[in-house]
């Protein structure tokens, strides 16, 4: 029973693939690359800040933990040019990619500027779309991929005074179905994860006051918001070999917000 066990298991290991983690410096980014080498994969932070980054290497380093790191800012088209170059330079290819880039700017449509409409859309969609052409350049050479992309309940279920967000995460998903339909022949998958409320530092800074916060958990089921642990399985999963036949799908984790009304 142990072997049958241990050996359904390895499916889960990612042992000797490369990942990219793109906006992984802090929270759900971090909590998924850290869960992708704890399985095994060597996996690639990306941030733009580069002091936080070799940091972050250090500190995953004293837990056994080998983390390489992506300076750089790649909602930028010529900044994602640069890092396909120094992937190919230094690991050859990309098995797996995270596209987990995003901004939020709450206000009212009547409030934006353009310049923001533009700047937000480039940030949560266009580099996702510009990203994951480039990456899945190198995943068709060896026949085999994953793109994981990081959408958002708020895709599907809007809020006034928070009104382009929910269309650029909208718009993500669509990317999803989009990239598994054209790339499946090449033994590569594109899913989502659409996380509800977790405890990350952005998440928890836009909460102006204590009764802001709880009134958010009062509304989840489980009376209370996720930990980033608690998606980065989902993130393992999809890029393993356990999802290989799941293809154009989105996982909502949400504590159950999403399931009632």
């Amino acid at each position: 029973m142990a072997e049958i066990r241990n050996s359904f298991l390895n499916n889960f290991k990612l042992n000797n693939k490369i990942a990219l983690v793109s906006g992984s410096s802090s929270g759900l980014g971090l909590a998924m690359a850290m869960a992708l080498a704890r399985s095994g994969a060597e996996v690639i932070i990306n941030g733009r800040d580069k002091a936080k980054l070799i940091a972050l290497q250090q500190q995953a380093a004293e837990q056994g933990i080998q983390l390489h790191y992506l300076c750089a800012d790649l909602s930028d088209f010529d900044a994602i040019d640069k890092a396909i170059l120094e992937i190919k330079s230094n690991y050859a290819t990309c098995d797996i990619l995270i596209n987990n880039i995003g901004a939020r700017i709450r206000k009212s449509l009547q409030d934006f500027k353009r310049d923001e409409i533009v700047s937000l859309v480039q940030q949560n969609l266009t580099a996702a779309i510009y990203l994951s052409q480039q990456v899945a350049e190198l995943m068709m050479e060896q026949q085999w991929g994953r793109i994981i992309s990081i959408s958002s309940i708020a895709g599907r279920l809007a809020r006034a005074g928070d009104s382009v967000y929910p269309v650029t995460k909208m718009g993500l998903e669509g990317l999803v179905r989009s990239l598994a339909v054209q790339y499946a022949s090449h033994g590569i998958t594109s899913n989502g994860i659409a996380p509800g409320f977790f405890e990350t530092e952005r998440n928890l800074s836009m909460m102006r006051t204590p009764e802001e916060k709880a009134s958010h958990v009062q509304r989840v089921p489980l009376k209370r918001w996720g930990k980033p642990e608690e998606l980065a399985g989902a993130a393992v999963f999809f890029a393993s070999e356990a999802a290989s036949y799941i293809n154009g799908q989105i996982l909502t984790i949400d504590g159950g917000f999403s399931a009632s009304f």
